[in-house]
């Protein structure tokens, strides 16, 4: 099941980043269905094939969105996913990062490996000054990751987004190029 890429656009000790293609649809979905309990209710990857094509095409044709697989270096096998979106260009040079780890890569640090090369991908090729984050309060996990990769809080936005069902508040995380640079930071 596991693509083997032969090109990561960045490489960390044991994972590698990069671009989703249409092949990945097999084992994206498969590891989105045995993960379900570890996402919901905060995430909802697609988990058919159908929903797969419609979700990769998006991050594949959109340029205001770029999507990534965080991939095991032994394996190829995927980890997790990490995606920007609302890329705006110009004055901004902003994005906004949405993430999940799958079920048998969750809690062994591949994500923050993944995340950390993502950023550095974003502020350097990319050439992004800004990325945020917007996490549910009570998703621990998820804010750890954050606060871990060196964001910082900013704030809180009652009913922000609509998941699950209804508005749920989020709190704003966010990281500049700067902040990567800054001695002692990360």
């Amino acid at each position: 099941m596991p693509h083997h890429a032969s090109h990561y656009l960045a490489e960390g000790p044991r994972v590698g980043i990069r671009h989703f293609t249409y092949e990945d649809g097999a084992e994206f979905t498969a590891r989105a269905r045995e993960s379900k309990d570890l996402h919901q209710p905060w995430l909802f990857p697609p988990d058919s094939a159908p929903a797969y094509t419609a979700y990769a095409a998006r991050l594949i044709e959109d340029p205001s969105k770029a999507g990534f697989l965080v991939c095991e270096k032994a394996d190829g096998s995927i980890a997790g996913f990490i995606n920007i979106n609302n890329i705006v260009e110009g004055g901004f040079q902003s994005g906004t990062l949405g993430y999940g780890a799958f079920a048998h890569a969750a809690g062994r640090g591949l994500m923050r490996e993944g995340l950390d090369l993502v950023v550095r991908y974003a502020f350097g090729p990319m050439r992004l000054h800004r990325l945020e984050i917007n996490v549910q309060p009570r998703n621990a996990p998820s804010i750890a990751l954050a606060r871990g990769c060196g964001f910082r809080l900013e704030g809180f936005s009652p009913n922000m987004l609509f998941v699950d069902g209804a508005w749920r508040d989020h709190e704003r995380w966010a990281i500049t190029a700067e902040m990567i640079e800054e001695p002692g930071r990360r």
